[in-house]
């Protein structure tokens, strides 16, 4: 119905071919009228004849409401605007999803599209429903949000016809409840429900006509869930399974999958005890023709169904069973029955039939029963039985009812046997609902399954009906409107008929009773009742076996032959009994044989029981009371819940992908019931807009008079101006009501005030543009004379500067002529003179050189002249003083011989000559003797040693003749041979200079030849190296891009192999996570008894360490004088004298300090002595009464008394012998052991002088490095030699120890409670000094759980303990773990290893907010940089300073420890972006998309809302959250980790991914809401993607990556701000949209919407085009960002800068049970 039918409206025209066509008015009509003028959209003009109003076509609506997502939201509501709407949805964008009021519209593909992934369930968990593009899950998400909300039951309803998709929407639903309500332990329910599907399909799917999965069951399947709504369980119920299909498929239909599954698999010899061949070969399963369907692979299908089976626990042996089952029937099929007669009135099957002995083996059937009684029926009579033959006919009617029966009961079975694998023990908090049932059918031939399956969509029809009139009353109601009943369609007088007393089931039940009932007489029975009483049943004029029902959707013809056969379902009950009596336990549990559970058999007939005997009421039940019973509880269990609506429909007949009948659309949309829905909508106001929403886009349409501040007000104002009839728009609380076609009038309003404006506009704008051109104009003309006069200006002084240059060039050549003729005049003159004085010059220097030589020769002559005459005179002089010397001697000679001739010269020589002689005489005899002696020895002496001589001397005689024989030969030899080497040098250097000047001259020759040869060469060479150096930069391009774009793809392999471990680590994380669940439920404390504090034990331990210390020290300073010696190595003799002097000064402090430590080690012994002597002191001083309890007065004590103490007095002297014997021994052996010290101490020292000895001699370098080798000697021996006291201690210790547990067991050390100290004063102690802090904490055992509780467990970020330095727990537990390495006490640093790590999980599992998780990942990942920084391998050595190297761990080896804390710092690290993803979540998309941060540009994108828009809104509720709240939160997580000291690159990597998932959340609520996908939305998007960079790059953050992340975001926003109407646009879309794939680029481009009537939508040419570009774009079907990917997290290893011998602990943290070593 129309209001006004004007120029240029359009509308809807009946078609025979499309249904309905599109059509311009060209002529305006009038209400006298008969004609409609119109043009078709096609091109035609035509004539369109009306007679009455009511007839007037149907008005189209504006174009701004095309392809809406909510048929409601529609203005004008009809059959043609929906059908149109649907078809632009599933043609040109592709959505196959429409909203109608509150029931979804499927339409079915045939294709399957990328809409199901998990990114998809994550995009639309926690979503409203009409905040996306309309979904399966959308739906789905909406009963689990009711269901948690309202803690009411759910109950999701779809329907369909066959082909639909109505299996593959409840198979979607239930993924989704499976992804998003998990089962929360290890029970996986939601696998189980999931593994439910590949069985029902096998059992009770099959191909048809018009689907090749068509379900011929009806299914309701309950998922329940705990109160914490995660899924505990399922229930199933099944409705009307199509047992004829086991026996009988139409052509091109085939029988259940499972038949043909087993085929296919017992081909390839899998079931060989199945003995099973081709498809092909059995009877039952080839009767459609076809036996295969195209794209399904049945041995696949096969294995997914034996997974089920084992998922479900159905066990191996069932399988097998179950397996035999359905074999059996395919051989039953094939049984062939034979005949006597002609007539075949005597049937009989062969006894060797091979399929008949297959069917009983399988089953455990007994052949010869079965083959007589297949042929055969038992008649009961009040006197006797009987037992008559059947014909063939019969044979094989009673063969297939008893493959159906066995089939139905197997089918049972598995439904049973999966409710009680998905049954769980916990009691169900709610539950949610799916039906899968069968859709309204009309056939040619319609039987009782057409009615039956039309009679349960009468009720589903009416239930919806009255559903959505109930929530129209609510609307209206809630917003306060006044509720006036609406007529809508009601069928219940329909199912009267069909179920109220005598209809149609009760006549067809009563007629089963009779004996002789038959389809004519029960049809007969209908007429007479229901012809003439009925409307909606009727009779067909030319038939007594068929009626018509006319159903809500259609009149339906029936056929009743059938009716009754089907009805009953007949099987006999002698081929019964002998299943029960079967071998196969299978068989004999679904046929029991016992009367209790007889009533099993309840949907069948026994034909043989006596009529007279009384029959139960479970055999009453036919299949038509069992349906209707179970129908009556379905919808109880639905009008108990609150019901969701899911309508499949079919596009065409030919499953072709994308294809779109119109005639079978309207056929479904009728029979569907959302017509209905839409006329329900339509009679009252079926559009509905927030006042918001309404003054945004209407505002346009205000005056002066209609402002107001209230906006509710102004909307008021608005509509009385421009709607007169009150009665077609209301005012409710929150929204405004309108009736059909207000809204697109309100758009024509509004449209044509924007023309105006627009036309205004363009007025203003054209004359603007005049008045532009004609000042341009003038301007140009000014321009134009102005460059004309500078050009002929130019022109003169041109001309004028020309000859001035004319005559400048005249001067200058006239002048350079002159001067050139000078220049050669003088260079002559100058020649000439040059030439002039240079003859003279060398003519005065010929003289003068020859005048020199002269005078040379002339002095060396004169020189030699007096050299001779001085000669001369010399010999001359030295003659004559030879001669007068002679002279003088021979006269003095004379005078000394006269002289000594006289005798008074005798005298005086003689005088006391005589004394003296006597003397001599005497001694000259006392000599005598003694040299007779001596001569005596010293003969024997002489005689010794001559022959020692003579020997000595032959032997060195006979060696040196062999020595001076072997020298003279070798020299011999060697001057020979240096002779001819030296003959044969001076040959080859002759040769070699003849050789070389040769070749010299050929050299020369060649040298010129190269010298020209280099020239070309040279300028060759400069050539090619601009070439090469051209192609070397191409080159150095080319491989550049190659190594970048191969490093690219290294570093994503690296990348993903890193995310697939670290996903390992994950899924380990999670399951490490459930298993702390269960262990949280054990409780456990574990007590150790606090042991006795041993004195000796810990005066050694700390000894030792300090040991230890002073060992380690003195390793340092060795190492500073080897680095001192390295560096003076080039020094002088002198200053390396002073360093060896230095060094052996060090050497000696050394020295000393060890005998300081040989001291202390003295002074541990007197400690042990002094412990032993304070034992003994303490045996000694207790009394035997004492020790064992006697009385201390003697007088008291009786016989018994004193025969106990006597024997306590000879077990205690029995015990202090054997322990004097044991100190004895010990003293013996301690002296032995100080003796063999003493002896290695005095080898040592001399073997200390020797080395010092034989250092003195060498050089100062060698005397340095051998001082240093020996002092390395030295410690390293000394280091063993401590180690083995302190073992030995050790062992001291313990035996000190076993003793005294000895005593303790005997209760001698009773006394011990109280020692007292002060008897231990006496004993000398030698005095130790105390050391500085290590860097180490002692934790003993018993304060482990205290160490955890107080820094893990129960200490808070936010504690001012950790203030100062955040990762202070990592450091102390790294302490402590040193000190367990020093100790060598491996299960001690793994056991509170194992402990802090169970810490931070209890934390984190207790209290898991962002500060929380982010304080424990800085402290794990600082725990893991001190393992490897102090690990000790060569990289740790290079990254700590001088004083860290001294904390480097020693014994341990952590490295797994290390990845066990890498793995767990990834788990907190995932822990974190999750906890942040959370907070996010609910700001993401307000901030992102529905924000209006720029008002002039959103203001003008409101468009209608339909019945499911902005659910917040419509509620009441408002978005709070926008782009400032995104980026407060960011800057609340940079604060966090910033104030916990994360490392920047972790910073880097954590925003990255946060990134990531902004991106993800953005793009994908952008690909899946048709509302956001706009200009405006695209600048909004870019606007508050660059505030996000900003911010990025404030926090220098920017280099992250987070940048590239956005790219998609990027390109998305400005591909909806792009122009998309040329190949040019077509060209840069796809240039720059390369970060999008091609299904996300062509979906923008579908969903996107004009915000008004002056921008076009995209065409389809357009996306065409677009797809055509994009084809060579590697294909990815995945066309959401996942939501749950997550980058692969680096952790890398940077040294801290603390020192731990500096760190402090504060007393608030309560660990003075650490001791600090």
């Amino acid at each position: 119905m129309i209001l006004s039918k004007q120029k240029y409206s359009r509308m809807w025209i009946p078609d025979a071919q499309e249904v309905w066509k599109s059509a311009e008015i060209t002529k305006d009509f009038h209400e006298d009228d008969h004609i409609l003028y119109l043009k078709l959209e096609d091109g035609p003009n035509m004539e369109y004849h009306v007679n009455k109003k009511t007839e007037l076509p149907y008005l189209r609506n504006p174009d701004i409401l095309m392809g809406e997502d909510d048929l409601t939201a529609l203005s004008y509501l009809h059959e043609p605007a929906v059908l149109h709407n649907l078809k632009v949805r599933f043609l040109e964008f592709n959505n196959i999803y429409t909203y109608c009021g509150i029931v979804l519209v499927a339409v079915n593909p045939y294709e399957q599209l990328p809409l199901y992934g998990d990114d998809v369930i994550y995009a639309y968990s926690g979503q409203n429903v009409g905040d996306m593009d309309p979904h399966i899950f959308a739906v789905a998400e909406e009963a689990y949000k009711q269901m948690d909300r309202e803690e009411k039951n759910q109950s999701i309803i779809i329907s369909g016809e066959s082909g639909a998709g109505k299996t593959l929407s409840a198979k979607y639903i239930m993924r989704y409840f499976a992804t998003v309500g998990g089962s929360a332990g290890e029970s996986n329910v939601e696998e189980k429900v999931l593994a439910s599907n590949p069985i029902m399909e096998a059992i009770g799917n099959a191909k048809t006509t018009r689907n090749d999965n068509s379900s011929r069951f009806g299914k309701y399947i309950e998922i329940l869930f705990d109160h914490r709504y995660h899924i505990m369980g399922a229930n199933m119920r099944t409705y009307l399974l199509e047992k004829s299909r086991v026996v009988f498929q139409a052509a091109e239909e085939r029988n259940y999958h499972i038949f043909y599954q087993l085929c296919a698999s017992a081909q390839l010899g899998e079931f060989p005890e199945l003995d099973l061949g081709s498809a092909k070969d059995y009877y039952f399963v080839n009767q459609g023709g076809d036996i295969y369907i195209y794209e399904r692979d049945d041995v696949a299908d096969l294995q997914r169904t034996l997974n089920a089976f084992s998922t479900l626990g159905i066990c191996e042996s069932h399988q097998m069973e179950i397996f035999q089952i359905l074999a059996g029937i395919l051989h039953l099929g094939n049984i062939n029955f034979q005949s006597n007669d002609r007539d075949g009135e005597n049937s009989f099957v062969n006894l060797n039939d091979k399929h008949l002995d297959r069917f009983c083996k399988l089953l455990g059937l007994e052949k010869n029963q079965l083959a007589r009684w297949l042929c055969h029926r038992k008649l009961v009579t009040l006197n006797e039985t009987y037992i008559k033959s059947m014909t063939l006919e019969q044979a094989v009617r009673s063969r297939d009812a008893l493959a159906k029966h066995v089939y139905g009961k197997l089918f049972g079975w598995l439904v049973n046997q999966i409710n009680k694998a998905l049954r769980s023990s916990s009691k169900q908090h709610a539950f949610i609902g799916v039906l899968d049932i069968y859709g309204f059918e009309t056939f040619e031939n319609n039987s009782f399954e057409q009615f039956c399956i039309n009679y349960a969509n009468e009720k589903l029809q009416q239930q919806f009906n009255l559903h959505v009139f109930k929530l129209e009353q609510e609307e209206y109601l809630a917003e306060g409107l006044p509720w006036t009943l609406i007529d809508y369609y009601d069928n219940q007088p329909c199912i009267d008929v069909i179920e109220a007393k005598l209809g149609v089931l009760d006549l067809l039940d009563e007629e089963c009773k009779i004996l002789n009932g038959t389809d004519e007489k029960w049809a007969q029975k209908l007429y007479n009742r229901h012809l003439h009483t009925s409307r909606h049943f009727q009779k067909p004029r030319m038939s007594n076996s068929t009626f018509i029902i006319l159903h809500f959707a259609a009149a339906v013809l029936y056929q009743c032959e059938g009716f009754l056969e089907k009805n009953r379902d007949t099987v006999y009950e002698e081929p019964i009994n002998i299943l029960k009596a079967s071998k196969s336990e299978l068989i004999r549990e679904l046929f029991p044989n016992d009367a209790s559970t007889r009533g099993q058999i309840s949907n069948i007939t026994l034909k043989s029981l006596r009529k007279t005997l009384p029959v139960t009421s479970e055999h009453k039940k036919t299949v038509g009371y069992q349906f209707r019973a179970s129908l009556h509880l379905l919808m109880e269990t639905l009008n108990s819940t609150s019901p969701h609506y899911v309508r499949c429909l079919k596009p065409n007949d030919t499953k072709e992908p994308f294809s779109f009948n119109p005639n079978r659309m309207v056929e479904q949309l009728r029979a569907c019931g959302v017509l209905e829905t839409i006329r329900l909508g339509a009679a009252g106001y079926p559009s509905r807009w927030t006042y918001v929403d309404f003054f945004s886009r209407y505002r346009v349409l205000m005056t002066e008079n209609n402002i107001s501040a209230d906006e509710k007000q102004m909307c008021k104002n608005i509509l009385e101006n421009l709607i007169k009839d009150e009665n077609k728009y209301q005012f409710g609380k929150s929204k405004i009501f309108f009736s059909a076609g207000q809204v697109a009038y309100l758009e024509k309003l509004r449209t044509s005030k924007l023309r105006a404006a627009c036309i205004m506009i363009q007025k203003m704008m054209r004359g603007w543009m005049q008045r532009k051109k004609y000042q341009q104009i003038c301007q140009a003309i000014v321009v134009i004379q102005k460059y004309t006069r500078r050009f002929l200006a130019k022109q003169l002084v041109g001309h004028l500067r020309l000859t001035k240059a004319a005559i400048v060039i005249q001067r200058q050549y006239r002048m350079l002529a002159v001067r050139r003729l000078y220049v050669l005049i003088r260079t002559a003159v100058i020649t000439i003179q040059a030439y002039a004085k240079g003859m003279i010059t060398r003519r005065m220097y010929h003289k003068m050189v020859l005048e020199q030589k002269a005078t040379v020769i002339q002095k060396y002559v004169r020189g030699w002249l007096s050299f001779l005459r001085y000669q001369r005179i010399r010999h001359a002089v030295i003659h004559l003083q030879c001669c007068f010397r002679r002279m003088m001697a021979y006269r003095e000679l004379k005078r000394l011989k006269v002289e000594a001739c006289s005798v008074e010269h005798y005298k005086k020589l003689n005088k006391g000559m005589e004394n003296k002689i006597l003397q001599l005489q005497y001694k000259v005899n006392d000599q005598s003797k003694n040299n007779k002696l001596l001569l005596e020895q010293m003969a024997a002496l002489t005689a010794a040693r001559r022959n020692e001589v003579e020997k000595l001397r032959n032997e060195i005689e006979h060696l040196r003749h062999r020595t001076e024989e072997t020298k003279i030969l070798n020299l011999q030899q060697q001057i020979a041979q240096l002779k001819e080497e030296l003959e044969a040098a001076h040959k080859d250097r002759r040769d070699a200079e003849v050789q070389a000047s040769q070749e010299l001259t050929a050299l020369n020759q060649r040298l010129g030849i190269l010298e020209k040869e280099k020239i070309d060469l040279s300028d060759e060479k400069e050539a090619l190296n601009r070439y090469l150096q051209e192609q070397s930069k191409i080159i150095e391009d080319q491989i550049a891009l190659k190594v970048a774009l191969k490093s690219q793809q290294l570093h994503a392999e690296f990348e993903e192999e890193r995310f697939h471990y670290q996903n390992l680590v994950k899924e380990f994380s999670h399951l490490e996570q459930r298993c702390e669940n269960l262990k949280d439920e054990l409780t456990f404390i574990k007590e150790n008894e606090m042991r006795d504090a041993d004195i000796g034990e810990t005066c050694s331990m700390i000894k030792y360490q300090e040991l230890e210390h002073e060992n380690h020290k003195l390793k340092n300073e060795l190492d500073q004088l080897r680095k001192d010696f390295a560096d003076n190595s080039t020094a002088s003799d002198t200053r390396k004298q002073k360093d060896a002097d230095s060094s052996l000064k060090q050497l000696s402090t050394a020295n000393e300090e060890i005998g300081v430590l040989k001291e202390e080690q003295i002074w541990l012994k007197s400690q042990l002595v002094m412990a032993e002597k304070e034992i003994d002191a303490m045996k000694n001083k207790a009394t035997m009464a004492d020790l064992f309890g006697l009385p201390k007065n003697g007088h008291k004590m009786s016989e018994e008394d004193l025969r106990c103490a006597y024997d306590a007095v000879r077990v205690a002297n029995k015990l202090l012998l054997d322990q004097l014997d044991e100190q004895k021994a010990q003293h013996v052996k301690e002296i032995a052991t100080s003796q063999d010290e003493v002896k290695n101490l005095r080898e040592k020292l001399n073997e200390q002088q020797q080395y010092f000895a034989k250092a003195l001699q060498l050089p100062p370098e060698e005397q340095m490095e051998v001082g240093l080798q020996q002092e390395i000697a030295r410690l390293k021996s000394e280091n063993l030699e401590l180690i083995e006291q302190i073992e030995m201690q050790d062992r001291t210790v313990n035996k000190l120890k076993q003793q005294l547990k000895s005593v303790k067991k005997s209760g001698i050390l009773k006394y011990l409670a109280e020692p007292k100290v002060t008897e231990l004063s006496n004993v000398p102690v030698i005095p130790w000094k105390r050391k500085d802090f290590q860097g180490m904490l002692e934790c003993r055992k018993e304060d482990e759980a205290h160490l955890i509780r107080n820094l893990v467990t129960d200490l808070k970020p936010q504690s001012d303990a950790v203030s100062a330095l955040p990762t202070l727990p990592a450091f102390i537990v790294f302490m402590c773990i040193r000190h367990a390495d020093y100790t060598n006490d491996e299960q001690r640093a793994h056991s509170l290893f194992t402990a802090v790590l169970n810490g931070i999980k209890k934390v984190l599992k207790r209290s898991s907010d962002f500060e929380m998780v982010a304080f424990w990942l800085s402290n794990t990942y600082r725990l893991l940089v001190c393992l490897r920084q102090y690990s000790g391998d060569e990289n740790s050595v290079e990254m700590n300073t001088p004083e860290q190297r001294k904390h480097v761990l020693r014994n341990f080896d952590l490295s797994q420890h290390c990845l066990i804390l890498s793995d767990l710092a990834v788990q907190l690290y995932h822990q974190l972006i999750k906890v942040a993803e959370g907070k996010l979540q609910e700001m993401i998309v307000p901030g992102m998309l529905e924000n209006d941060t720029i008002w002039s540009v959103s203001s003008v994108a409101a468009k209608p809302a339909g019945y499911r828009k902005k659910t917040g809104i419509l509620s009441g509720e408002s978005t709070t959250f926008t782009l400032n709240s995104i980026i407060h939160q960011l800057g609340l997580f940079h604060n966090i980790l910033s104030k916990y000291g994360l490392h920047p690159e972790i910073i880097k990597q954590v925003y990255r991914q946060i990134y990531y998932i902004i991106t993800a959340v953005t793009l994908n609520n952008l690909l899946l809401r048709k509302d956001v996908c706009s200009f405006s939305n695209g600048v909004q998007i870019r606007n508050n993607v660059s505030h996000l960079i900003e911010w990025l790059r404030g926090k220098n953050l920017h280099q992250s990556g987070a940048l590239e992340i956005l790219e998609p975001l990027i390109q998305a926003a400005q591909l909806l701000q792009l122009n998309k109407t040329t190949n040019e646009d077509a060209e840069a879309i796809c240039s720059m949209c390369t970060a999008l794939s091609k299904s996300q680029i062509v979906k923008i481009l579908t969903l996107y919407t004009p915000i008004n009537e002056f921008e076009e939508r995209v065409t389809i040419a357009f996306l065409k085009n677009i797809q055509d570009r994009l084809a060579g774009r590697s294909p990815s079907r995945r066309l959401l960002m996942e939501l749950r990917h997550v980058f692969a997290v680096n952790f890398p290893i940077i040294p801290s800068p603390v020192n731990l011998d500096k760190i402090k602990i504060p007393e608030i943290l309560k660990l003075d049970f650490l001791n600090r070593i």
